[in-house]
C-alpha cells in the first residue's frame, strides 16, 4: 500500500518562503502524477499545482506566479517551493497523487503565514 508523506509546513512571516516535500512510499509503481491541494479555514480545498510523469506542470489559482512545482522521480518525492508567502496562502496543504491507477492523499501540513 502507498503513503504519502508531507512535510515541510510550519509557520511563516509574511514575505517568506517554505518548501513543502512529499514523499510516496509502499509499493510506488506507475506514477501519473503528483502535487498538492490547499484548504484554508472554511474554504474547498483547492488545487495548487500538479506534476506529471513526462514533467509537464499545471498550477491552480494560488500557486501561479510566486509557487513552483518539482519531482525526484528517484526518491518518489515532489516539492513544492512557496515564495512571497502571503496570509491568504494560511492553510492545510495536502499532497495527492495517482500511483498504480489509485488516488491517494496525505495527511497534510499546515503552513500559516503572519507575522
Amino acid at each position: 500500500q502507498v503513503q504519502l508523506v508531507e512535510s515541510g509546513g510550519g509557520l511563516v512571516q509574511p514575505g517568506g518562503s517554505l518548501r513543502l516535500s512529499c514523499a510516496a512510499s509502499g509499493s510506488v509503481f506507475s506514477v501519473s502524477f503528483m502535487g498538492w491541494y490547499r484548504q484554508g479555514a472554511g474554504k474547498q480545498r483547492e488545487l495548487v499545482a500538479r506534476i506529471f510523469s513526462g514533467g509537464t506542470t499545471i498550477y491552480g489559482d494560488p500557486g501561479k506566479g510566486r509557487f513552483t512545482i518539482s519531482r525526484d522521480n528517484a526518491k518518489n518525492t515532489v516539492y513544492l517551493q512557496m515564495n512571497s508567502l502571503k496570509p491568504e496562502d494560511t492553510a492545510v496543504y495536502y499532497c495527492n497523487a495517482r500511483i498504480g491507477g489509485n488516488e491517494i492523499w496525505g495527511q497534510g501540513t499546515l503552513v500559516t503565514v503572519s507575522s
